[in-house]
This record gives structure tokens, sequence and C-alpha cells, in this order.
């Protein structure tokens, strides 16, 4: 694995989202500050988080299946195994992965434990989603954009408001792949868990955490112009492909799959 690390240093005064999911998940990389908002949340946060977890493991599997080799996983979060490249590489050895995430403890882990196969390698960048270009810059020094990219935004954008633009953010990062590639998406919602709303946002605002959950309508034009995988965009235990379907349960996230034209 290589790493462009900085010289920021890790802020226990404050809760990060990586950290708050990372507990969510069950880790233990996380601070007293990310516990206290972690724990104010609806016990459905945990199995929500969990659910989500698995639609990447089953979106990776079938593009790896598909054949492609090359990933970009904006918003990474602290290493939960198995990790993207662990499930890719477990079907193409050589698939390379870059890691891209703004919180520096996902740095120390990811030198220690996203570790590349012998055949393929893993690389990982701390860069923040609102500067896409340094992320893509970075990123054609390690993955060959004349090739489709697999671009992952897994339980990101919802932590970037309306007036950070976060349509025109994610546009930058998927105007740059090349035909074949795809984009793959998950976004927070509470339309299965309407009585939840004021809970949640309440929680994480008092936390100092940008939160803007959407709803259906709000997430599709994340997608405006790419082909939707089926069955296109749909809570998190309602996508599947070649896997038996998972058990239909309420969902805090929309997910979908889509190609670049």
């Amino acid at each position: 694995m290589t790493a462009q690390s900085s010289p920021s240093r890790i802020d226990t005064s404050r809760p990060h989202p990586a950290r708050v999911y990372d507990w969510l998940l069950g880790g233990k990389d996380n601070y007293p500050v990310d516990q206290e908002v972690a724990q104010k949340l609806p016990p459905q946060a945990r199995d929500n988080a969990m659910r989500n977890r698995a639609f990447m493991h089953r979106a990776a599997a079938w593009l790896a299946g598909k054949g492609i080799d090359q990933y970009l996983d904006v918003g990474t979060g602290i290493p939960t195994k198995p990790n993207l490249h662990q499930i890719v590489q477990g079907i193409l050895p050589s698939a390379r992965v870059a890691y891209v995430d703004n919180d520096p403890i996902v740095l120390r882990h990811a030198e220690a434990l996203l570790v590349s196969s012998p055949q393929g390698a893993t690389d990982y960048i701390e860069a923040d989603v609102r500067r896409p270009g340094a992320i893509l810059d970075h990123a054609r020094t390690f993955l060959d954009f004349s090739r489709p990219v697999a671009l992952s935004m897994i339980a990101l954008m919802h932590f970037i408001t309306d007036e950070e633009d976060p349509y025109g953010l994610a546009r930058t990062l998927v105007d740059a792949l090349p035909s074949g590639s795809y984009l793959v998406l998950s976004h927070g919602t509470t339309v299965e868990h309407p009585h939840l709303v004021k809970t949640v946002t309440s929680t994480y605002k008092k936390g100092e955490i940008p939160l803007r959950m959407r709803t259906k309508a709000e997430v599709e034009p994340f997608f405006e112009g790419l082909e939707m995988v089926d069955p296109g965009l749909v809570t998190a235990t309602h996508w599947y492909k070649d896997t038996p379907a998972p058990t239909p349960e309420p969902s805090g996230f929309y997910v979908g799959v889509a190609r670049v034209s």
C-alpha cells in the first residue's frame, strides 16, 4: 500500500462521522465524543449501518464479477473487515483500490490494515470530497482513467449540505470517469423511519456534524445521465444481483449502482 499523508492531527475534541459510524458497526476506533453522539442515536441506527455495509459488499462483489478492477472509494471510513479491497481482490486479485477520507485516524488505520493482495494494490489519500479536484489529481497517479473505474460513495453525501453543492461535487468526480465506469452510492434517508427524524437530526446537530437526509427524489440527481443498474434506486435491503435476496427490512439508506455510458 502507498499513502499520501498530511500534517493534520486527530481532533478528539469533536465527533467525526467516520468514527461515529465505526461505533455503530461495533468498532473500537472512536473516542468519547463520538460515542456520545452514537449512543444518543436510536437503536435502528446500528441496524441501518450494518445493512448499508452489506449493500456495499454485494455491489462490490457484483462489479468485480463483471471484471471491474479499479476502485475509487471516497469516504472510506475506519477500516472494517471485510474491506472493499478484500472483497474485490477475492474475485480479481490484481484489482487496485484507492481509498479517500478526511479523518486523519482513518489514515493511521489504513496504513496498517488496508494491505493489498500481492497481485493488486491499495492506495490512500487524506482528502475531502469538498475538494474533488485534489482527489482526482491523486487518483490519476494510481488508477488508469483510460479504463473503467468504480466510484464508491457510501454513506457520505448526507454529510454535505445543500449550500456545499453536493450534486456538483459528485458530478465533478463522475464526469472524470471513462465510459464503462460505475457509480456506487448510498445516501441516508428517514423515509422509512419518519418517527426518528427529529432524534437523528438533533443528535448530529448537537455534535456539530452537518446532516442532510434526503428523499428518493433528492437522491436521484446524483445518478443523472447515468444508466441505472436494476433494481434501480432502492432502499438497502432491496438491492442485490446474483446473491440470495436479503431479508427486506426498513432501511435508513437509499442505494444504487449506475453505469457511465
